[in-house]
């Protein structure tokens, strides 16, 4: 086989990476690099659009330098992407009329509240799957229209175009040709309609968005585009397109109904698969498109931990009460235990299962004897809690006890957090071979659709663990700890008697 590497491009929160993989689902080179996060006011973070297609696109020319190869060789290009970020741009000139508008941003939280009270909750969780929250799309795509000058007269006349990051790829890397998305992607802007699988024309009047502005939306296997020759000296398929989180499913190869994955990354992102059907939740879990495949919609069950890693970096960059992320692991299991600190890290609210867009962080519990060990220990254990009230609403939701848990995402490497999530879940958790689980899904995606692989299942054979983490504590001292915990979050959350 002449071409033989598929190129995933993954464009995360914070950085942008190039991995190139082998037919045996093998990273052969990979490439990172960060950029800028902008927080112009509190609860708002933004990014330079143009900065993330020149980082994706910097570290797509390493991997192919590293390798010292001709881009003839590869066989088609995935993409993965930070899902719900909001990029607009201007048809004509192909610049972005503001800067990108984070997932995490809260500006529209008011906004979301003020939807709730006008009645529209109900509607719009039963066309799109999704809480009204300031963490989608739609809201931000508004804001944009409502507060730059010009633009909803601009966009009236069909000269702006909206894009979630996959499109705004797509498009530079078409040379403007291509204004596309994929289905995983469109589900999480809340303007898309689960059951009719389209753009939803009552949703697009709520939010007062012309339907002008939106991307043709296409499954996540299939081709895309073609690069525009500018970047790459080849024209190389576009043909796998998925948001980080069903990405990092399909690369965790949770392909059956009921399997389930946590990625940890800035977020923590909690996913099971529901097979055809698109399961309600009755614990405040998203409703949203795995993916389509052969003809097929998959659908999932999703709880979103807005701060995850995000957490570890705040203690690196915001505190600096740590030099890099690898050394919290030593630093947590210097102490025996959090010494009674319980730190509820809601920078920008807290997601499922409580939605409560207005709560902030707290760090409960300090006396004279607080260490930093301590507070970077519960950094840690927070996590792992966060994720655990998001699994118990889920198997709530699906009437079964999850047995085995795949993890992935750079948190995932730290052995102390990934042991105290097995303990708090009692459950067996299961780190695979290839951490790298978000680019290898997108890569599998382009695979299939070229022809680089024949079918899942011979996917599904290359899938291989790690390290699987089994409970060592007892439940009882289990129990004690989650009360803690959900003592301290019912303070966060400025409520009385919280209880899961």
């Amino acid at each position: 086989m002449k071409k033989k590497y598929i190129l995933a491009l993954d464009q995360g929160t914070t950085s942008s990476r190039a991995v190139l993989y082998d037919h045996a689902g093998k990273i052969r080179a990979m490439a990172q690099k960060e950029f800028r996060q902008f927080f112009p006011r509190p609860g708002w973070v933004e990014q330079d659009p143009m900065e993330i297609y020149s980082s994706q696109i910097s570290v797509a020319a390493e991997v192919i330098a590293q390798m010292e190869i001709h881009d003839n060789m590869i066989a088609a290009i995935g993409i993965t992407n930070q899902r719900e970020t909001t990029i607009v741009w201007n048809r004509n000139t192909g610049k972005p009329v503001y800067n990108a508008i984070v997932w995490q941003d809260r500006r529209t939280a008011d906004y979301c509240d003020q939807l709730k009270k006008e009645g529209f909750q109900k509607t719009i969780t039963d066309k799109t799957g999704l809480e009204i929250d300031a963490y989608f799309s739609a809201t931000k795509i508004k804001w944009i229209l409502d507060n730059v000058a010009g633009a909803r007269r601009a966009a009236k006349n069909g000269e702006l175009a909206f894009g979630t990051v996959d499109s705004w790829l797509m498009w530079n890397l078409s040379n403007g040709k291509a204004h596309l998305t994929d289905i995983s992607n469109a589900s999480r802007t809340m303007l898309f309609n689960i059951q009719t699988l389209q753009w939803d024309n009552e949703l697009l009047r709520i939010f007062d968005i012309p339907a002008s502005m939106l991307p043709e939306i296409k499954p996540n296997s299939t081709f895309f585009t073609d690069t525009s020759g500018l970047i790459f000296s080849s024209k190389i398929p576009i043909s796998g397109v998925a948001g980080d989180q069903q990405a990092a499913m399909f690369g965790q190869m949770c392909i059956h109904q009921g399997m389930v994955k946590n990625t940890y990354g800035t977020g923590c992102f909690i996913m099971m698969n529901t097979g055809n059907k698109a399961v309600r939740s009755k614990n405040r879990l998203l409703t949203t498109v795995a993916w389509q495949l052969n003809g097929g919609t998959t659908y999932a069950l999703e709880g979103s931990v807005f701060v995850g890693g995000a957490v570890v970096q705040w203690l690196r960059d915001g505190i600096k009460l740590i030099k890099s992320a690898p050394e919290t692991e030593k630093i947590a299991l210097s102490v025996e235990n959090s010494g009674g600190i319980i730190f509820v890290p809601a920078f920008t609210g807290l997601g499922a299962p409580h939605w409560d867009q207005q709560a902030r962080g707290m760090i409960y519990g300090i006396t004279r004897g607080t260490t930093r060990g301590h507070i970077v220990r519960a950094a840690l254990e927070a996590i792992a809690y966060q994720s655990y009230d998001v699994i118990k609403a889920m198997e709530q939701d699906a009437g079964f006890f999850i047995e085995n848990l795949r993890v992935d995402g750079g948190a995932a490497a730290n052995n102390f957090l990934m042991q105290f999530q097995a303990d708090l879940l009692q459950t067996k958790v299961q780190r695979p071979l290839v951490l790298e689980s978000t680019s290898l899904g997108a890569a599998y995606f382009a695979g299939l659709a070229v022809g680089f692989w024949e079918n899942v299942e011979e996917i599904e054979n290359q899938w291989q663990v790690e390290k699987t983490f089994t409970a060592k504590r007892k439940p009882e001292e289990i129990n004690k700890d989650m009360a803690a915990w959900h003592e301290t979050v019912a303070r966060t959350l400025q409520k009385q008697g919280y209880q899961l």
